[in-house]
Parts: structure tokens; sequence; C-alpha cells
């Protein structure tokens, strides 16, 4: 299963014709990746047939939520539900990096009878493996994850570890910068039976006019733009898919 990550229309058009099985819709991705709005979502459902995962953040940075942000969050499962989203993709933490199982819990529940994935909130816990037993309280049906590390080859042994010790009541996603020149080590390595993948080349800034002024905060990165292209994703595929065979003739 190769689930690719995309933020606009185009890309998941691509992502379906690369020959991904599922996408993930996000905005913003140059933060780590907010809730989309329900405009992209209706326009993304209408043009692939692919299963379409909602990413449920009401903000970038910390994933220790308020009242009204996780108000927002119910609103928006909601809404994703509403609109034919296949399942959401979340995760909260109390302070200390632990698992907001009380809360996770609930939000899985509203969302039902969707999928749900717990996110990388998860690699920014205090514990993976106390983590790993707490998301499985929560119901979700699968976990997101590097390992705890920034990319994902860093995270081989603790994503072996995972996979064993989630015994099948948890799905687990390998993630974090993973391509076509990794992901069978990675495969082979931790026994992972699903992708996340960005595959997302920038895309040159043009403008019109000669005046580009700076509207936010992010000066050095306001204009970068990003696209999933689809030879990209069907490169991977058959990485993935020749990886898969030939395990398939070693057992």
């Amino acid at each position: 299963m190769l689930e690719v990550c995309v933020d606009s229309a185009a890309s998941a058009i691509a992502a379906e014709r690369g020959g991904a099985q599922r996408v993930e819709l996000c905005s913003d991705l140059l933060e780590g990746g907010i809730t989309p709005s329900n405009g992209l979502l209706q326009v993304v459902r209408s043009r692939v047939s692919i299963p379409v995962h909602v990413i449920i953040r009401p903000r970038p940075g910390d994933f220790v939520y308020s009242d009204d942000e996780f108000e927002c969050m119910r609103r928006d499962i909601e809404i994703a539900r509403n609109e034919g989203a296949n399942g959401v993709v979340l995760g909260l933490l109390k302070q200390g990096g632990v698992v907001d199982v009380e809360r996770t819990g609930e939000l899985v529940e509203l969302a039902r009878p969707v999928s749900c994935t717990y996110h990388r909130a998860f690699d920014m816990s205090a514990n993976l493996d106390q983590a790993l037993e707490d998301v499985c309280l929560t119901g979700a049906d699968r976990i997101l994850t590097s390992g705890g590390e920034q990319e994902c080859l860093q995270g081989i042994p603790a994503l072996a570890r995972l996979v064993e010790a989630s015994h099948g009541r948890v799905k687990i996603m390998a993630a974090g910068k993973i391509g076509v020149q990794n992901v069978a080590t990675i495969i082979e390595q931790t026994g992972v039976s699903e992708i996340h993948a960005g595959l997302a080349t920038p895309v040159s800034f043009v403008q019109q006019n000669s005046r580009v002024l700076s509207l936010g905060k992010a000066a050095d990165r306001e204009f970068q733009r990003t696209q999933v292209l689809e030879e990209s994703v069907r490169s991977l595929v058959r990485e993935i898919s020749a990886t898969a065979q030939g395990m398939h003739r070693g057992s």
C-alpha cells in the first residue's frame, strides 16, 4: 500500500495516475500539514477514485490542543466524513509527550465508519513503546511513523520493533523521506505493509509583474510551492512492487 501526501487537486490526480492506492490530503505542507479547506476536499474527491484521507490538524505547531481547538477537530471530522473522505488522520498528545487516549478515542469514534490514522504526533511522544499501546486503546487503525527519527532510515530498528509489538492490532505505516533509493531497505528490514511518501517536486515561482512582497511571517519560503509528479509516483510504485515480489520469491 502506497499513500502519497498531497496538497492540491493536481498532486492528487498525479498520485492516482502514478499508481498510488491512497492520498493523504493536507494544506500548508511547509508547516507539516493542516486541515484542508472544504472546497479542496470536494474538488479532490470529485477528481480521484482512490481513497482520500484528510488530515485533521487545526493549526501548525505542537499537538497539545485547547478545548476550542478540539471542538474545531470534531467539526472538521464531521465535514470530512460528510464530504466523502475515506479516512481521517489525527494525533493528540498531553503535556509530557503522552498520547491523549481519551480525546483521541473520542475523535476516532466520531469519525466512524471511516478509517483513522494516528499521525506523526506519535514520533513526538516520550516513549514509542508506550505510545503504541496507548494508540491501540484509542481504536485507531494505523500509526504513521518514522520510528521517532527525522528520517525513516534512521528509525528502522524502532519500526521493526513496533511492527512486531503491534501483533496486528494496528497497522504501522512508515514515513519520513522515503523514495526509490531507500524504500526496498525499509520494507525488507521493518516488515511494514504500508508506505507514506511525499514525492513533492519544487515548482518555479512565476510572477508576471516586477513587484514581489512578503505577506507572511516566513518570508524566505513564502512563495515556495511543490507538486507531486506522476512519474515520481510510478517509479516508487515499481520499486515497491519489485521488492514485494522479491520477498515473496524468497519466502
